[in-house]
């Protein structure tokens, strides 16, 4: 293996924020210093969390990080959306130790983004080689880069690293002016179930758009209640900390839009959405009373209509959901790069990899003609 300068740090915050943003640059706002600080601070990652910031760095000549891994060790495989537990299952079973293991990804966030955050590209191949030896020397089962940026997928191709695709879905703009604009590419009647349930939705509520100073206090209070309802339904407890969320709207507040339904003046339901250089990424949603198609209101239609009064060019409402389909975001693949230091763990996770690839392919050619633009659209 090459012989790399590389050095670990206790913690996001260890890193000055210009050194880090140097590297990870400004587009996806889920590996910025101010996103991945606000996590430790509000003991999110660390501690008790199973989420050990440990991030990877390699210097550049001038002493400064020419490249970083947000990279943690992990003690279980929650919060992460890309599922391993057969994997930490078979090894256990076979008398090997799974946990601790390195995972490089955006906690919590099942969005693609740079895993490689590059001052210098010509120093990706020397942090993954960093990655590996991290991965070796402390005697890890395996390093795991999770919803990993297209562009950057052939750096672990390269390296080696077993590649696994996945499948969401997305919204795109093709130039739309409008809502009703972007209806008009839908088939007739896609486009008639979607006026009926947003007009449904929003019955008797006021729909409310805020971002930056808008978001006050007691927005956050409401917000966290929805929060921890949605994460003690869907993970038995919810991953971030109440302290995350105005620590978010304090460091990153003209890159947050929180969408809120009120009846008579109180919010009863909310979408918190980031704002990237090209992209809405729809996040976390909740609410506390039950409204018939409020989710695809509030998650869906609103973050299109932001997205096309934003110019943005996509609109990604995070993990999984088929349902998305019929609201106009199409099947995309997303990558993820795993390294196996055991040859013959590497080969039974290999050959599993080829089956599962082919089922994915499948799936996406299936859900693709599903989709519901009007032939030769979308």
């Amino acid at each position: 293996m090459t012989q790399v300068a590389a050095r670990l740090v206790d913690g996001v915050r260890a890193i000055p924020a210009d050194q880090w943003d140097a590297c990870a640059g400004t587009g996806n706002p889920f590996v910025r210093h101010a996103f991945l600080a606000a996590l430790e601070e509000s003991a999110s990652t660390g501690g008790r969390s199973g989420w050990q910031p440990i991030p990877i760095v390699v210097d550049g000549a001038d002493g400064a990080p020419a490249a970083i891994a947000p990279a943690y060790a992990k003690s279980h495989s929650q919060g992460e959306y890309v599922f391993d537990h057969a994997w930490a299952d078979a090894w256990e079973r076979a008398g090997g130790h799974y946990y601790p293991k390195l995972q490089i990804a955006a906690p919590f966030s099942p969005v693609p983004g740079p895993r490689l955050l590059l001052r210098e590209e010509s120093a990706g191949p020397a942090l993954i080689a960093a990655l590996e030896a991290v991965t070796d020397q402390h005697g890890l089962s395996s390093a795991h880069a999770t919803f990993v940026s297209p562009e950057q997928v052939p750096l672990f191709e390269q390296a080696g690293w077993l590649i696994r695709e996945g499948t969401q879905f997305h919204w795109a703009n093709q130039g739309y002016k409008s809502f009703d604009d972007f209806l008009a590419a839908l088939a007739s009647r896609k486009r008639k179930a979607i006026r009926k349930e947003r007009e449904a939705a929003v019955q008797g509520l006021t729909i409310r758009h805020l971002s930056g100073a808008e978001i006050q206090a007691e927005h956050w209070d409401a917000f966290w209640t929805f929060y921890q309802d949605t994460g003690s339904r869907k993970w038995g407890r919810p991953y971030l900390n109440r302290s995350f969320f105005p620590m978010l709207g304090e460091r990153m507040g003209d890159d947050v839009l929180l969408i809120l339904a009120e009846r008579d003046g109180t919010p009863i339901a909310g979408a918190l959405n980031l704002i990237g250089a090209d992209t809405l990424y729809g996040r976390y949603w909740g609410c506390t009373e039950e409204v018939p198609f409020l989710h695809f209101e509030l998650c869906y239609y609103q973050a299109i209509d932001a997205a096309i009064a934003r110019g943005l060019k996509t609109v990604e409402a995070g993990a999984q959901g088929e349902h998305k389909l019929a609201r106009g975001y199409v099947p995309v693949p997303t990558w993820s790069a795993h390294y196996i230091p055991d040859a013959g763990f590497r080969r039974a996770i290999a050959d599993f990899l080829v089956r599962e690839r082919a089922a994915v392919a499948d799936e996406q050619s299936y859900l693709a003609e599903l989709a519901p633009f009007r032939k030769g659209e979308g």
